[in-house]
């Protein structure tokens, strides 16, 4: 590499500070939520570790893990075959590698959620945010920032469910059709345990956000954090889930470049 090339002027910017890191994952462990579907379907496996040694008779220079989880526990990427409606399109480890880094935008919504649990994103206020701003990126990801990071101690907080089922924020099903069939981006990522808002289960059609992304070949990121320290324009992400091969979706690592403000 020159001292010119775009390579070299990024590793600078990164060691001098004017371009930060931000790490967007929810670290994984026993207590990372997970979603839960009504008894007659099959539920997710949450995250847990099995020691195989630990510097003793097992092994002892070294130690490590075997880890179980399930494919959509903790801060992970939706794959198009993860939906019917995808079913025939690409597994997680069949995603073009190009595709795990591109631009996003940060669409704030925290101040309605804060007061309307179930608020849902329409395409109005997405299109007002373009006309104030900038396009949504060709290619990239439209984060939708609603502070339900904040919850994410807690399963019970965190999916925030009563016996009307969970209440959590998400995009209405116009929104959802709308961002999967006419808007640029390459995917959706949100702060709750799923693309979709809790209330999905009785939309039209189910899980619209499912239904759509996945069925128009887009992706899904979901248990975000940190949305709150990047700009609302300007953020280059990297996205690396796991790539299990036929997997539906993989837990991720997911990193934001912003510069430094």
């Amino acid at each position: 590499m020159t001292a010119s090339s775009p390579l070299s002027v990024l590793v600078a910017a990164l060691a001098d500070g004017s371009v930060e890191v931000v790490d967007l994952t929810s670290p994984l462990s026993a207590s990372t939520p997970v979603i839960q579907l009504p008894p007659e379907f099959g539920q997710t496996a949450p995250f847990a570790l099995e020691e195989i040694s630990r510097y003793d008779e097992r092994g002892p220079a070294w130690y490590w893990n075997n880890f179980t989880s399930g494919e959509h526990t903790g801060t992970h990427f939706d794959a198009p075959n993860h939906w019917v409606t995808g079913k025939d399109l690409a597994d997680v480890a069949s995603v073009p590698v190009r595709k795990l880094i591109a631009p996003a935008v940060v669409l704030d919504f925290s101040a309605e959620v804060e007061k309307n649990p179930d608020f849902l994103v329409e395409v109005d206020h997405i299109q007002a945010w373009e006309a104030e701003n900038v396009p949504l990126p060709s290619g990239g990801w439209l984060f939708v920032r609603t502070g339900w990071d904040t919850r994410s101690h807690s399963q019970e907080a965190f999916l925030n469910a009563d016996e009307t089922g969970p209440h959590t924020p998400g995009l209405s099903p116009e929104c959802a059709r709308w961002v999967a069939h006419e808007s640029p981006v390459l995917g959706l990522g949100v702060e709750t345990v799923g693309t979709d808002a809790g209330r999905a289960h009785s939309f039209d059609p189910p899980f619209p956000c499912h239904s759509y992304l996945m069925g128009s070949d887009k992706y899904g990121l979901t248990q975000l954090q940190n949305l709150a320290k990047l700009p609302p324009i300007g953020a280059v992400v990297i996205a690396g889930p796991l790539p299990i091969v036929t997997g539906s979706g993989a837990p991720a690592r997911v990193l934001a470049l912003v510069e430094s403000r």
